[in-house]
């Protein structure tokens, strides 16, 4: 089977240390980049982050730093969700720089898309102030990418603010550029990933799934996305989920915007299924998930990481 090749754009972040997992350890998804962006923690926090994950995963994936803040906003970071230095709970081994691309993100996503052989997706599960970069001082690659699959967003309410998801919100003016790129687009976002949880029976199976079951139910610990005694919200995972089994979303293909003025609402994605907006659909919304299928394949993805 064909792998479908994948470019990553990350700030770990406890959730997304997950979901790089699951992807590496895919089957199906050939992850040609992984790029960093400030978010969770700091750009240098979530770069070292990443290559403490490669190490530990024993998997040779070049990685290139991206934006340091927000286009225009000041950088809010989620350290009170993820711990100080994004990935507390563990004791990962020391990581060399060998992985680390002197090219900076955007310059090393335009090569490795312009010279691939098939289309590549993107899947950021971040702020967006990487790709909406690329996307303004590389436009000739939009030829080349198959799609986006990102988390962030929400159809109903927020987690950052009243009704504005955390990756959105941290760089609302990103957003709005990347929806507004005319590339295909697939959104799962913020209220999905309150339905993909990770239950307190599940978390308990970690430990005897392997090394990455084993650090996931560490890092687990810290998280505060969620509860260990109610259910862990995998935000991140929803985004891999769709890549390998869409089929567990219920999908509204709609217009989607990002409010930018609001006093209030700044960061809102306004996700309009009634048409209200009278503008053409230009993406794909996940609305629903299955939870059951997601316990079920989050388990099965974690046992095959070996």
């Amino acid at each position: 089977m064909k792998k479908r090749p994948i470019i990553i754009d990350t700030d770990p972040g406890i959730d997304d240390a997950v979901a790089i997992a699951i992807a590496l350890f895919s089957e199906e998804l050939d992850v040609k980049l992984i790029t960093t962006v400030a978010g969770n923690v700091s750009l240098d926090k979530v770069t070292y982050n990443t290559l403490r994950l490669l190490k530990f995963f024993q998997k040779e994936v070049p990685v290139a730093k991206g934006a340091a803040e927000p286009l225009i906003r000041p950088l809010m970071d989620a350290s009170n969700v993820h711990g100080k230095s994004g990935m507390e709970g563990f004791d990962f081994e020391e990581p060399d720089d060998h992985l680390l691309l002197e090219e900076n993100a955007v310059n090393a996503m335009r090569r490795v898309i312009m010279e691939s052989d098939e289309p590549i997706t993107l899947v950021p599960i971040a702020p967006l102030t990487n790709i909406a970069l690329l996307l303004k001082v590389y436009p000739e690659v939009k030829a080349n990418i198959r799609e986006i699959v990102m988390m962030g967003g929400s159809a109903s309410r927020g987690n950052k603010g009243v009704m504005s998801e955390f990756n959105v919100a941290t760089d609302p003016e990103a957003a709005k550029i990347v929806f507004n790129s005319g590339l295909p687009l697939v959104m799962a976002g913020l209220d999905v990933g309150w339905n993909a949880l990770v239950l307190p029976e599940d978390s308990a199976k970690l430990p005897q799934l392997g090394e990455v079951g084993r650090m996931a139910y560490c890092l687990f610990q810290k998280y505060r996305g969620g509860s260990m005694k109610t259910g862990l919200k995998m935000y991140d995972s929803c985004a891999m989920a769709y890549l390998l089994k869409p089929e567990m979303y219920e999908i509204a293909e709609t217009y989607v915007d990002v409010e930018l003025a609001g006093t209030m609402t700044a960061g809102c994605t306004l996700v309009d299924l009634k048409g209200y907006l009278g503008q053409p659909n230009n993406a794909k919304v996940c609305m629903s998930i299955n939870q059951e299928l997601f316990r079920t394949w989050f388990l099965d993805c974690i046992a095959r990481c070996i």
